[in-house]
């Protein structure tokens, strides 16, 4: 989020950043928000009996803050089917693992695990299944023979925080497109 927010101060940057929104009341990401002069907002998950309703307050927000795209950053819940198909090609991912290879949690290990020569990040629009859709773009980070989960990690994390605005950029300015289901250049 850090990045992206850093990445639309440049007055050619294709994106504003207008809202964020936490599902987690404490989370660190709305102070800094906050202090970049962007509109925050908690739709705390907690406070509702059920994940439609949850998500049906999220949707509520973010059409009235007449969001185009939403960027999830950290936001560690899966969406229902419902919500992803209202935001088709408008709901944007970073994972940190080149897709389709370690879905889910503990990619860092898991790549050292399997003996991954390399590793890294993917930008995509999400879908139904975890960590699923169509590919924006992604970044290579090389798995070292001395690698702990932990170095592997903030390696791929400054990898994300470079990787995450330009496919941001790539789909605000509409340089790229989804058809079918694969993220192609637009005519």
């Amino acid at each position: 989020m850090a990045a992206l927010i850093e990445a639309a101060r440049a007055p050619d940057y294709p994106a504003d950043i207008v809202l964020v929104i936490s599902n987690r009341p404490e989370a660190a990401g709305l102070a800094h928000a906050a202090e970049a002069g962007i509109a925050t907002s908690i739709v705390d998950q907690k406070a509702f009996t059920g994940r439609a309703a949850f998500e049906a307050a999220l949707d509520a927000a973010l059409a009235e803050a007449h969001i185009e795209f939403v960027c999830l950053a950290g936001f560690m819940r899966v969406l229902s089917p419902a919500f992803v198909a209202r935001w088709r090609d408008r709901l944007i991912n970073i994972h940190p693992s080149l897709l389709p290879a370690f879905p889910g949690l503990d990619t860092h290990a898991r790549a050292l695990a399997a003996g991954a020569r390399v590793h890294g990040c993917t930008v995509h629009f999400v879908r139904e299944g975890v960590d699923d859709g169509p590919i924006i773009a992604q970044a290579e980070v090389p798995v070292l023979a001395d690698d702990t989960p932990e170095s592997l990690a903030a390696r791929v994390l400054a990898a994300e925080h470079r990787l995450y605005p330009e496919a941001l950029a790539l789909v605000a300015s509409g340089k790229v497109q989804v058809a079918g289901e694969r993220v192609v250049p637009s005519a």
